[in-house]
């Protein structure tokens, strides 16, 4: 058969629409990009210089750039649009759901409280043995120091009222735990034998 009586045939493989949007027949492959050119030779490395003091301008510029107010404002208008989609969605399929009520700084004590007394093993149920976290306590603890510490002079008497009745209670408790906890080990620690001599601790 001549070549002339050939049909000729037009493919169109883009992927994407004029208006930027997947054509349904895109090939969903990804596209190979062809190098029929050969790679050029690698550069020989060049020698290293001598190192040299770094001066405190040049030592800034290794730190990533300070987000510009623009940049900070789009991000929360971003979320807050996100926040509010969802809690749309989750009214939508509980009819009759309230709305999820504000943050507050009461809600931020009342939450870091509510992990320390547990952490502290203050969720139990009664009559099984109590899972003690103290350094995950003592973690929270010292958030809510460091958020007092932070927040002085900027609080409601009521906030700093709760914060400083939150920080009581847990000092308190965590002392009791952890006192509660080195009886238990001294009882359960062998007692020395008469007559030999037995290491004080």
């Amino acid at each position: 058969m001549p070549e002339q009586n050939k049909p000729f045939v037009v493919t169109d493989r883009r992927k994407f629409t004029a208006e930027g949007e997947l054509r349904p027949d895109a090939d969903p492959s990804p596209e190979r990009e062809r190098n029929d050119h050969p790679a050029p030779p690698a550069a020989e490395a060049p020698v290293a210089a001598a190192p040299q003091e770094v001066a405190p301008q040049e030592a800034a510029q290794d730190e990533p750039p300070a987000l510009t107010a623009e940049q900070t404002e789009q991000a929360r208008n971003a979320y807050q649009a996100t926040a509010d989609r969802l809690d749309t969605a989750i009214r939508a399929a509980n009819p009759g759901m309230e709305h999820p009520p504000e943050m507050s700084f009461e809600q931020i004590i009342h939450s870091v409280y509510m992990t320390a007394i547990m952490q502290l093993g203050g969720a139990t149920p009664e009559g099984q043995q109590p899972q003690v976290d103290l350094l995950g306590a003592r973690q929270s603890v010292d958030m809510l120091s460091v958020l007092a510490e932070k927040t002085k002079g900027n609080l409601t008497p009521e906030e700093a009222r709760l914060l400083d009745n939150a920080l009581f209670e847990l000092h308190m408790g965590f002392l009791e735990i952890t006192q509660a906890l080195a009886r238990s080990a001294a009882a359960k620690a062998p007692a020395p034998t008469p007559g030999r001599p037995s290491i004080v601790r």
